[in-house]
Order: structure tokens, then C-alpha cells, then sequence
């Protein structure tokens, strides 16, 4: 983009209403004057916390830095409630603010990224773990409670925009070609409603984007509609692979694999495509897993589930957050995000199974 002033005062009280016609809700215009926070009201606020949230993920790809951004946001507009004399929507004002603290926090950081982004596969016969990498090397995963809508059908419409592979795509773009990809695309922002909040103009911004999109091309990112709602089939699939999983049948859990399926384990670089280099991984570097529970929930639009190992005390404790991608009655993606210590209270996992009790016909 070549005139952009992203950094002009986010708090001032001009703005216009760019993308109050989206979905996700729009405030009535009102004049606060000096009535300010008592006019407005943490309500009024609080009610685009889920959508800003799921905003500043797509642009930070991190969701600890995405809800930090959020509150940073949420302080500034509270702060500049008194000068809002509401010629804006209040959620339009509040991108503005969230835009520009994304914007700060992405200058002269490193591109986040996915284990496939950083090294080729291994054949498990080669497979070295090696040290690992820093949480900010990493596209970390982000809980759907935090970012995607409860209505049904604005869901299937908003989890494509937050997988993984398209969250670490956007991870390719300048931060301001990032911003302006996902005000135009993913909220349907018109061009005009964009160049307003970045202070540029509609030529900068059709530019930005159609860099972004060829970008975006290239890594293999396509469009595409919303999705359909989990079938009957890929529910019976997730069964499969929760009882194969749980009972370490790898023949069984290999079966349920796409012939392109990878593993992966961040915060390391080593990953792995195929289920024969998946299962030879399961049964010799990963064979601690044998005995492990698995609770299911749900993240980056996609199912998922919290693993727990055996606990040399009896019991089992958390091993990784899997995120499992399924395509056309396959399991495609295997990811095991090991952090749990920061990513299972996210999602509100236990920090600790029981031993279960046993079947009241054994006893």
C-alpha cells in the first residue's frame, strides 16, 4: 500500500460506519458527549469482544497476543469514550482501535508459522525431534468459543476463516495487506469503508488486495463457501479415531488416514506425511502415548481434543491438544500442540485425570 496512515489517532470521533451492515451486530449511532462511559457502557463494548477477538487472531495469529489486543483495545475505547460523538458505529470505532494495535504489535515481529512452513517431512527412520522453538515461531490454536459466532449458520460461514492453514497463509502478508485481506474478504468491508479506517485511499486498497490474493494463491490457499456441518460420516469418523486412538490400534487409526496426512508437534519442527511414516512415529518415538484418554472440544473451526497421558503416579496428565482436520471421510491433519501448561486452560481442559473407575461387572 503506498499512502497509508494507519497510525493516526484511533480514538477520534469522525469515523465512519464502515462494515455496520456485516453481521455480528451494529450500536445506533448516538451522541455520547459528556455523558460518555455512562451513555455507552461497558455493554455496549463487550458485545464485539468475540468478533475483535477472532479479528486480531487472524492478523496476530496467536491467541494470547489476540485476546492481549483485545483488552488493549477494549482500555483505549473506554478511555476515549468522552470524545465519541457518535457519527460512528461504536464497532466500527472499535476496529479502527484494534487495526492500530494489531498494526503496533506486528511491527519488527517474526512471521509466525506451521512445522510444514519450516522444513520438509521426515521419514520417521531419519526423525530427529531436535530442540524446540519459541512460542512465537508458532500459529497457536484458538478455542471456537472465543471467536466464532453461536448461530449456526454464521459459523458455518466464519470457521473457514479461522483454520489453521489459512491463519498461517495470512501469516504471508504485510500486516497492513493482512488487515485489509481480512476487513474485505472475510467481513465484507466495502473498499471505500477500508481506505477510510487505514487513512489511504481505494486504490491503495484494491492494490493491497489483489497482491494479497495472488499471495495467498501461492501458498495454496483458495477460496471457498462456508462449510457444511460436521456429517453423520465425519462424526462416525471422529468415533473411530477417539476409540483407535484410545485403545492405540494403529492399523485402525491409520485406516482413517488420507494418504497425504500430516503430523505434526509444535512447539518442534519435525512433522511427517503418509500413515505408514505416521504409524512407524506412533509406535516407536511416540509409544508413550499407549494408554492415553482423549476429551473432545472444538478449535480453529475444526474438532479437536485434549490428550492425556499415563502419569507415572496413576492417573493420566496433559500430553498435547490435538486439532484434527478432516477432508472427504479423511483425516488429512494430525496437529499435537505440546504446550498444554498455556493451551489447555485456554480451553478450559483439567489440568489431571482421575483414574477411571471400574465397570461395575468387574469388580
Amino acid at each position: 500500500m503506498t499512502s497509508d496512515n494507519a497510525t493516526q489517532d484511533d480514538t477520534r470521533t469522525d469515523a465512519p460506519a464502515p462494515g455496520g451492515d456485516v453481521p455480528g451486530g451494529h450500536v445506533p449511532r448516538q451522541r455520547v458527549g459528556d455523558g460518555g462511559a455512562e451513555a455507552i457502557g461497558t455493554e455496549a463494548l463487550e458485545r464485539h469482544r468475540r468478533e475483535l477477538t477472532a479479528y486480531c487472531y487472524r492478523m496476530l495469529g496467536s491467541a494470547f497476543e489476540a485476546e492481549d489486543a483485545v483488552q488493549e483495545t477494549m482500555v483505549r475505547a473506554w478511555r476515549g469514550l468522552d470524545r465519541f460523538e457518535g457519527r460512528s458505529s461504536v464497532r466500527s470505532w472499535l476496529y479502527r482501535i484494534a487495526t492500530n494495535v494489531c498494526l503496533t504489535m506486528l511491527s519488527g515481529s517474526s512471521k509466525r508459522a506451521r512445522p510444514m512452513d519450516l522444513t520438509a517431512s521426515s521419514r520417521t527412520a531419519e526423525a530427529v525431534l531436535g530442540p524446540p522453538l519459541a512460542e512465537t515461531a508458532w500459529v497457536e490454536p484458538m478455542p471456537d468459543s472465543r471467536t466464532l459466532p453461536q448461530d449456526p449458520a454464521e459459523y458455518a460461514e466464519a470457521r473457514e476463516s479461522v483454520r489453521l492453514a489459512f491463519i498461517a497463509a495470512l501469516q504471508h502478508l504485510a500486516p497492513k495487506q493482512r488487515a485489509v485481506l481480512i476487513l474485505r474478504e472475510v467481513l465484507s468491508w466495502r473498499a471505500a469503508e477500508v481506505a477510510e479506517l487505514l487513512g489511504t485511499t481505494v486504490a491503495s486498497v484494491n492494490s493491497a488486495l489483489q497482491r494479497a490474493r495472488a499471495t495467498l494463491s501461492a501458498c495454496g490457499v483458495t477460496e471457498s463457501g462456508p462449510s457444511a456441518p460436521l456429517s453423520e460420516e465425519h462424526k462416525a469418523l471422529l468415533a473411530r479415531y477417539m476409540e483407535a486412538f484410545e485403545s492405540y490400534d494403529m492399523d485402525a487409526l491409520t485406516a482413517l488416514l488420507a494418504e497425504d496426512a500430516t503430523l505434526s508437534m509444535p512447539p518442534y519442527t519435525l512433522w511427517m506425511r503418509g500413515p505408514s511414516d505416521i504409524k512407524d512415529w506412533m509406535l516407536g518415538h511416540g509409544r508413550d502415548c499407549r494408554g492415553s484418554r482423549l476429551i473432545a472440544t472444538r478449535a480453529n473451526g475444526a474438532p479437536a481434543f485434549g490428550q492425556y497421558r499415563p502419569a507415572p503416579g496413576g492417573g493420566h496428565e496433559p500430553w498435547a491438544l490435538q486439532i484434527v482436520e478432516v477432508s472427504e471421510g479423511r483425516i488429512t491433519g494430525l496437529n499435537s500442540f505440546l504446550d498444554t501448561a498455556r493451551f489447555f486452560p485456554l480451553f478450559g481442559l483439567p489440568d489431571r485425570l482421575p483414574e477411571t473407575e471400574p465397570a461395575e461387572e468387574d469388580l
